[in-house]
């Protein structure tokens, strides 16, 4: 199932901010975030999961979606909306079958071509990154730029398309206006834990920058 998804999907991370996962969802709820993915990469399996069911409750009271990075697993035990799947993780035709169809599956890609081929997936979105230099990984892909943003859009057709790394306030609109449907955030939202309600809805109200949009439609 293709989602529509919103300007801002913001990631929480516990690495990068002494708040924890609820506290940090809590903050991005306020600010009008719809669409949210726990990253957590260190915890064990069972605290990841006791955040995990913990988060998709509060979440759910509120219409909002979860997605867990990486783990298919705590995923299905926690009854989050999804999973958002990187290139060594298990397969999204794995997770599908795990998850069911109304699973919101996404799938990081680093090139067009693992662009092109994510399309042949059954997934709801595919991530396209770094598109400018993280801190979130030390050792992160090659940045892609906004041109390859701008590719993945003319092959995408109508699957939606979230850009991710290095991705601020700053430049943001100029991601949306290499035609990327919403953007992936996680370091300059958790930055000042006091601000991350406000910058979501900064974020929210952000207007595609088309003087960076020469020759695209």
């Amino acid at each position: 199932m293709n989602i529509i998804l919103p300007t801002i999907y913001p990631i929480t991370d516990t690495q990068l901010s002494d708040l924890s996962h609820i506290d940090q969802v809590h903050r991005m709820i306020a600010g009008g975030a719809s669409l949210i993915q726990l990253r957590d990469k260190l915890s064990p399996a069972r605290d990841f999961y006791d955040s995990a069911v913990e988060v998709v409750a509060f979440a759910r009271r509120r219409d909002v979606k979860v997605i867990i990075n990486d783990r298919v697993d705590i995923a299905l035990a926690s009854k989050a909306d999804g999973v958002h799947l990187g290139q060594d993780d298990l397969g999204a035709s794995e997770a599908r079958k795990i998850l069911g169809p109304d699973a919101i599956i996404g799938v990081s890609t680093h090139s067009i071509d693992q662009f092109r081929r994510a399309l042949e997936l059954p997934v709801s979105y595919v991530a396209i990154g770094p598109v400018f230099a993280t801190s979130t990984k030390h050792d992160h892909d090659p940045v892609v730029g906004l041109e390859m943003v701008r590719q993945a859009r003319d092959v995408a057709g109508s699957m939606p398309i979230v850009a991710i790394g290095g991705i601020d306030l700053q430049n943001a609109a100029s991601v949306l206006s290499a035609c990327a449907d919403s953007v992936a955030v996680i370091s300059d939202i958790l930055s000042a834990p006091d601000e991350i309600e406000h910058r979501v809805r900064k974020f929210l109200l952000l207007k595609r920058d088309t003087t960076n949009n020469v020759g695209n439609s």
